[in-house]
């Protein structure tokens, strides 16, 4: 079924296809929900109708989303779609390659990066195994090496609860056969220490650029895995050193007992490897399941029996064969002429020379050093070398080195003497690689303090700075601090979704992250909530990163409210009439004060006359509920809450003598 372009699950749409197993085809997915790109794996639709199939799928996902880990691929839902019958899970998105990729375009990896990722995959495995789940899997085509160099273990697909773990299921053998361990390829029962064989192959491959066992077929490469033991990877790259060679060998044990018993211990090893690469403290077991074998005490008897044997022996073999006997006393006559030969030729030349004691002259001056070789009459050879470990004048080696021998009277020892610390200037480390400048340091003679910070400008594994200046002058063995950059500080993003802006900003700022606040209005959300940013939650980026929040702010129609203030009506007439016989006239209309407040704040005051019929006082645009007050002169006041938001637009509010405060 052709899948791209579709959105299951209403939210995953398809975007390509980035990966094929053996039950599951990946997929790269925009999550229309949280805005961002996941990994889908689909089940393949031949055993969408097995349910055997069904529930390893599940287990999968249960197995892998209990993990939470830096070096485990994060799972982030499951689910089933009716319409299409497709049975699927949701991962996060890991951008870079396999280590298998990496490995066939590069071949062999530098010891130190191959240390470094078994260790990432060790500490996941560790993760795994403290909660009950094997992986069953391990091999370079299920770690992803992301673009930091971070190692991410993903397709927990065959992995199974210990309690419940054995390598068949369903008639079949699970894993991958060259990566397999001994009792899988015999259909055996799993543990954690199937895992950390499987990295033991892992590690070889990485270290030599081939796997340990190959055939033509699956089944010749399974009984080498039972029958064989590999090469050892030092012998195909003479550069891995020891310690290193020695775990890979105690991890490819065929026997589980004498593997690593738990992927900590193996941590352990992989750690101590980096600082001591040439230690002997990678402890394997002997063939025959110890270390020392006592054995009893030969008794008296048995010697004695053995003697007559052994006469009895020699009497038989020389009865039996008789030219053996003529061939002994040929052999016996030639020893006898070489033995008078070289008597002779020691007489000739003066006989046997005298002996002495051999001196030890490592420590003592050059002065006393000549004295004792004069009381012994043997020959001095002496070379001056720079120490900054031994005082100057002092004898620092010597050739032959000492034991408590005899050497002949009139040889030669050499010696070499110290002259001190030889001085030099200081170079130029910054900017340097670090591996770049401890060669340079070896050739100088002086020891690097590397202290590591993180730097948002320089690029991890560079030297950021050096305490001792560029000429300054520096003896051997002087030790010279060096800073060297761990690339940018990281801080894991935490989630602000449904928080209100102040909460949002607040969090993000105290992970150390720099939030850029935009709006958007969206009814069918929260008002006031964040309801998306830019990072995933739980993501790892560079400290002080600008992260974006959009924050829900409705945004309401506004609507006007006419303030009509109907002066007459509250005032009541106050003019008058004369009627006399001569004329009528009328008196001069009052004049009062109306003023209108909205939520307490005066916005309008006017003077009316009484005589007006009505007063159109005050417009008012706005949003919300709002108090509205009228004041007409000391003896009217009157305040009304009104709800623009649920009123008409253009909506006339009348105050009369008849209108009661709300």
């Amino acid at each position: 079924m052709n899948l791209i372009g579709k959105i299951i699950g209403n939210r995953y749409e398809i975007l390509e296809e980035v990966g094929l197993g053996g039950m599951a085809t990946v997929y790269k997915a925009k999550d229309h929900v949280l805005n961002r790109l996941v990994a889908v794996k689909v089940l393949k639709d031949e055993f969408t109708t097995d349910t055997e199939f069904i529930k390893r799928f599940n287990t999968e996902a249960q197995a892998a989303a209990s993990l939470s880990h830096p070096n485990i691929v994060s799972i982030y839902d499951v689910g089933h779609e009716d319409e299409n019958n497709l049975y699927y899970i949701v991962m996060e998105l890991v951008q870079g390659k396999t280590l298998k990729e990496i490995i066939n375009s590069e071949g062999v990896l530098s010891w130190k990066w191959a240390v470094n990722i078994a260790m990432q995959i060790a500490s996941a495995l560790e993760l795994a195994h403290k909660n009950g789940i094997v992986h069953r899997d391990i091999k370079p085509h299920n770690i992803i090496i992301t673009e930091d160099g971070i190692a991410k273990v993903t397709d927990f697909g065959i992995a199974k609860a210990v309690s419940n773990s054995t390598i068949t299921a369903f008639g079949t053998t699970i894993g991958s056969v060259h990566y397999f361990s001994p009792e899988q390829a015999k259909g055996g029962f799993t543990d954690a220490k199937s895992d950390l064989y499987s990295l033991g192959v892992v590690m070889y491959e990485m270290l030599t650029g081939k796997v340990p066992f190959d055939a033509d077929t699956p089944v010749s490469v399974a009984l080498k895995h039972m029958q064989e033991d590999p090469k050892e990877p030092i012998e195909l790259n003479p550069e891995i050193p020891s310690a290193v060679n020695q775990i890979v060998i105690k991890a490819m044990q065929k026997e589980p007992s004498a593997r690593y018993q738990n992927a900590t211990e193996m941590l352990h090893d992989l750690s101590k490897a980096l600082k001591d690469p040439d230690g002997d403290f990678v402890i394997i077991e002997n063939k025959d399941g110890g270390y020392t074998r006592v054995m009893q005490a030969i008794s008296d008897d048995q010697i004695n029996s053995g003697k007559k044997e052994e006469v009895k022996t020699k009497t038989n073999f020389f009865t039996e064969h008789p030219k053996a006997k003529i061939a002994i006393i040929i052999l016996s006559l030639v020893l006898l002429f070489v033995i008078v030969f070289l008597i002779t030729k020691i007489a000739i030349d003066g006989g046997i020379k005298s002996r002495v004691d051999m001196p030890n002259l490592v420590g003592k001056t050059q002065a006393e050093a000549e004295q004792l070789a004069n009381d012994l009459g043997i020959t001095l050879e002496i070379t001056e070398v720079a120490s900054s470990d031994v005082e100057e004048g002092k004898v620092v080696s010597q050739d032959p080195e000492y034991t408590e021998s005899k050497i002949e009277k009139g040889s030669t020892i050499k010696i070499n003497v110290s002259k001190g610390p030889e001085e030099t200037e200081m170079v130029k480390l910054e900017g340097m690689k670090i591996e770049d400048a401890r060669n340079t340091a070896e050739s100088l003679g002086i020891t690097l303090d590397e202290q590591t910070e993180n730097s948002d400008t320089v690029e991890a594994g560079i030297i950021i700075r050096q305490d001792t200046a560029v000429g300054t002058l520096v003896k051997s063995g002087d030790t010279v601090v060096v800073h060297i950059s761990a690339g940018v500080e990281k801080v894991r993003v935490p989630t602000v979704l449904g928080m209100d802006e102040g909460t949002a900003v607040a969090t993000l700022k105290n992970a150390g992250l720099n939030p850029k606040v935009t709006y958007e209005s969206n009814e069918e959300e929260d008002d006031g909530k964040v309801i998306s940013q830019s990072i995933d939650a739980n993501a790892e980026t560079a400290k002080n990163s600008n992260i974006d929040i959009v924050v829900n702010k409705i945004v309401k129609e506004q609507k006007t409210i006419n303030v009509i203030v109907d002066v007459k009506s509250i005032m009541g007439s106050s003019s008058s009439q004369n009627t006399n016989t001569a004329n009528e006239t009328t008196e001069a209309p009052e004049t009062v004060n109306v003023t209108i407040l909205i939520d307490g704040a005066e916005r309008t005051q006017n003077s009316t006359s009484v005589n007006n019929s009505s007063y159109n006082a005050y417009s008012y645009t706005s949003t919300g509920t709002h108090d509205i007050t009228v004041r007409v002169g000391s003896n009217y006041t009157r305040t009304r809450t009104i709800n623009f938001d649920e009123s008409d637009n253009n909506r006339n509010v009348i105050f009369d003598k008849n209108t009661v405060s709300d």
